[in-house]
């Protein structure tokens, strides 16, 4: 990985770290780099005390941002998105249509803590699809708990 890649990688992780406090003071929690059914990762992936799903798609560099078509794809499997973006980062893009304000959220983070900047529109998802994002979450979570524990069980399920 080159230095800027790196950088970048480094970046990510902290707006990362500043959501995940801002949640967890909200009893929110979240896991990072969540898969999803239809082969996307979402970054950050969470339930709030509502059994509510929450997606945060990160980015920390203003081409990474308005190179991305594919973040209307996470909709679907949340009932409010954001995008979390680091404090210097320009946000201009993403008052633009393109980037549909009026279903997304912005998160501004660093490695402390992180304010939200425009809530997210709650666009309810069908309660049996809720459900099943929920396992999905729940059950990804518990494998990587318990893989963390013991790496033993790496090989057997899988992190989907």
């Amino acid at each position: 990985m080159t230095d800027s890649a790196q950088d970048l990688t480094e970046t990510a992780a902290t707006v990362a770290r500043g959501i995940a406090r801002l949640f967890a003071r909200n009893d929110i929690w979240c896991l990072a780099e969540m898969p999803l059914r239809n082969g996307r990762r979402a970054d950050l992936m969470g339930v709030d005390p509502k059994g509510r799903v929450i997606i945060v798609e990160i980015k920390v560099q203003r081409g990474d941002l308005l190179g991305d078509g594919k973040w209307p794809d996470y909709l679907e499997f949340c009932d409010r998105f954001f995008w979390g973006v680091p404090p210097g980062l320009d946000r201009s893009p993403l008052e633009g249509p393109d980037y549909r304000p009026d279903s997304c959220g912005i998160i501004v983070a660093d490695g402390y803590d992180g304010e939200i900047i425009r809530p997210a529109p709650l666009q309810p998802l069908a309660a049996a699809r809720r459900k099943v994002e929920i396992e999905r979450l729940a059950r990804t979570s518990l494998r990587r708990m318990t893989v963390t524990g013991d790496p033993h069980c790496g090989p057997w399920g899988r992190d989907r």
